[in-house]
């Protein structure tokens, strides 16, 4: 499975952002889409993931109701729609796939990931 994600960029504290994650080759194996987040200098830390049907959802803490994950398996594409951004969500966000239906937020479990895409807010 390769992943592609696109959607970043540049945004004022308070603003939005949808990132999209494009999947291609065995997408079967893409049970789980999640999206994670690193800021240069900490570990990569997971944001939420979505089940194959977009019928589940889990979110980390910090989310807090402002981002939303969702996926259309017709385009193999999942998206992270981020609102009320904060400085602190700048970082280089990743979207994964997992071929496990039950996994939630194990970093490891994750097989296939994305280059990344850079989102920066400003304040």
């Amino acid at each position: 499975v390769q992943l592609v994600e696109s959607g970043g960029g540049l945004v004022q504290a308070g603003g939005s952002l949808r990132l999209s994650c494009a999947a291609s080759g065995r997408t079967s194996s893409s049970t789980i889409m999640g999206w994670f987040r690193q800021i240069p200098g900490k570990e990569r830390e997971f944001v939420g993931r979505i089940s194959w049907s977009g019928g589940s959802t889990f979110y980390a803490a910090f989310v807090k109701g402002r981002f939303t994950i969702s996926r259309d398996n017709r385009r193999n594409t999942a998206y992270l729609q981020m609102n009320d951004l904060k400085t602190e969500d700048t970082a280089v966000y990743y979207c994964a796939a997992s071929s496990r239906a039950w996994v939630l937020d194990q970093i490891r479990l994750y097989e296939y990931w994305g280059q990344g895409t850079q989102v920066t807010v400003s304040r």
